[in-house]
């Protein structure tokens, strides 16, 4: 079918909204062709793309179509099939939790669906704790408000690997896309094959995470928390409670859901520009430190006050300062070496620090499944104790093995442990952190982002990975030249294959590449090391240049 008759069957069908029906109607060409030249794609992460009508947009009926795909294949993989549902505070979640619950149930599968917004991390555990075949988790993580997504969870509570997305999505090729009619939740509520998760599984999980206080402290911390107009407001906010020494001043703008995130259009607290309002409210108030955690509260980022300014600690430096806090407050089980996951684009200082404490440090691929894999692999081996710790440079961390996912509740509640202690000794974060840059030396690291949109971005970006495979010694820039090159697609690392290119220059520094696997980009990670912060940032400009002229 040409565009234009793709479009005008989305017109006629008998179940189009009319939301989707008036945007069909006043599609230019240009909108048109972008939003049907493709079906929107199905990965390791699910489903992800702009909000809107047609088969490269998130709408009702590409949910419809991913969710009959998902439930074929939970049925012909599972002979008592079962899924539990989740959504955060974006727009349409609800709408898309509660159709994936309809449908699957109309296909014969037992659905388990929170009865109001929930995180992403208790999805995870909903999964593992109500034993279910699969999760379905409606969101789009930290992206801009006209975004929203489908993340899909196996059995063991992580995201689905490489061979089961494979397979969903030939399933999912195989369903029309239209339909006469959208099922009705109410009927399947009213059978029993849907059923709403209950305050006893969400109190479960509270105390899953209760149980991962290391070193509590009664010292009291003034804390101002944004959720980000997202759904950690609740559970959050709670465990601090519980927690006792926690005073808590919310950024008011950014309390309550709102998929339209009025106060900051790039929900992710790995940017300033999304702490911007709890930075204020923290020089306002006072305050120790702020948090935010991103709209499915999977990520968490933090910020010291520290005079009359407030840093922001990086995603890198926060899994270094958890790795030294939980080593020094914890033993090692059983005379095994404890183990800490990180991933490829992570700092090298969480290898200086695990080491000094004897700990085993593994290294996955970027994608906190990877992280959660080694959980799988402990326990295989019949030593899942040792887990001590898993993060990534992008603000995500987990520190327990009841959620396979990272969390920005349990990193909440570290955070605030750990910060409560250095107070009593009349420190901060940010003195901690001093402390171990004097021990290890200063890394410094920073991230690039190149985006490549549209339908010729997918083929921009091929061609940039394809030039970077160049052999070597065709390189202009000497730095490159004599570099040292593991591609993680074509070498033998040990790792399933990606599409990710390393270089170790010879003076030390490292940068990787890697396209996006959630968007439209390039994504460039830069490292390196000095004796202080202006010698490593220095380094980092000139890495900068290098890789912004091999990338854009």
């Amino acid at each position: 079918m040409t565009i234009q008759e793709q479009r005008r069957a989305w017109m006629d069908c008998p179940a189009m909204t009319d939301e989707l029906l008036a945007e069909l109607n006043s599609m230019d060409s240009d909108t048109a062709n972008d939003s049907f030249y493709r079906t929107l794609a199905f990965g390791t992460g699910g489903l992800r793309g702009v909000l809107g009508a047609g088969t490269n947009r998130m709408n009702l009926f590409t949910v419809m179509q991913a969710t009959r795909g998902l439930a074929n294949y939970l049925k012909e993989s599972f002979p008592d099939p079962s899924c539990a549902v989740s959504c955060d505070s974006r727009i349409h979640s609800r709408d898309f939790a509660e159709l994936t619950a309809a449908v699957m149930a109309s296909m014969g599968v037992r659905v388990y669906l929170y009865p109001r917004l929930q995180p992403t991390p208790m999805l995870s555990y909903a999964v593992r704790r109500l034993n279910t075949s699969g999760g379905v988790m409606i969101t789009a993580s930290h992206n801009p408000a006209k975004f929203n997504g489908y993340k899909v969870y196996g059995p063991d509570g992580c995201q689905i690997t490489l061979e089961t997305a494979d397979r969903v999505q030939k399933l999912i090729s195989e369903e029309p896309v239209l339909a006469d009619r959208l099922p009705d939740l109410s009927e399947y509520l009213a059978s029993g094959m849907v059923t709403y998760i209950g305050e006893d599984i969400i109190e479960d999980y509270y105390q899953a995470i209760w149980k991962l206080r290391i070193h509590p402290s009664s010292e009291p911390l003034r804390l101002v928390y944004s959720p980000l107009n997202g759904a950690g407001n609740v559970p959050v906010r709670e465990i601090l409670r519980r927690m006792g020494n926690i005073r808590v001043d919310i950024v008011k703008e950014q309390e309550n859901p709102d998929g339209n995130f009025p106060t900051c259009p790039y929900p992710n607290p790995e940017f300033r520009e999304a702490m911007q309002l709890a930075i204020e409210k923290t020089l306002e108030t006072g305050a120790d430190m702020c948090l935010a955690t991103d709209p499915d509260s999977d990520r968490m980022a933090a910020g010291v006050r520290d005079g009359d300014r407030v840093e922001i600690v990086s995603g890198n430096d926060m899994g270094v300062l958890m790795i030294d806090y939980l080593c020094r407050n914890t033993a090692p089980r059983g005379g095994l070496p404890r183990v800490v996951v990180t991933t490829i684009v992570s700092t090298d200082m969480a290898d200086a620090v695990c080491a000094k404490y004897g700990a085993e440090l593994r290294r996955v691929l970027t994608g906190f499944k990877f992280i959660c894999e080694q959980i799988h692999f402990l326990e295989e081996e019949g030593h899942p104790e040792r887990f001590l710790f898993g993060f990534e440079e992008s603000y995500g961390y987990l520190s327990g093995t009841d959620v396979r996912d990272k969390d920005a509740v349990n990193a909440a509640l570290l955070a605030c442990e750990m910060a409560a202690n250095l107070k009593a000794e009349g420190k901060t974060l940010l003195d901690r952190l001093e402390e171990l840059r004097k021990e290890f030396g200063f890394f410094a690291q920073r991230t690039l982002n190149f985006e490549y949109p549209g339908e010729n971005g997918a083929k921009q970006m091929a061609a940039i990975m394809a030039g970077l495979r160049a052999p070597l010694a065709s390189y202009s820039a000497p730095e490159i030249a004599s570099a040292a090159r593991k591609d993680y697609l074509l070498d033998d690392t040990g790792l399933p294959k990606s599409d990710v290119l390393e270089f170790r220059l010879a003076s030390g520094m490292k940068f990787v590449v890697r396209p996006s696997g959630t968007e439209p980009k390039l994504k460039a990670y830069l490292f390196a090391r000095g004796a202080d912060e202006p010698a490593a940032s220095a380094e980092l400009d000139r890495l900068e240049a290098l890789v912004t002229s091999l990338c854009k």
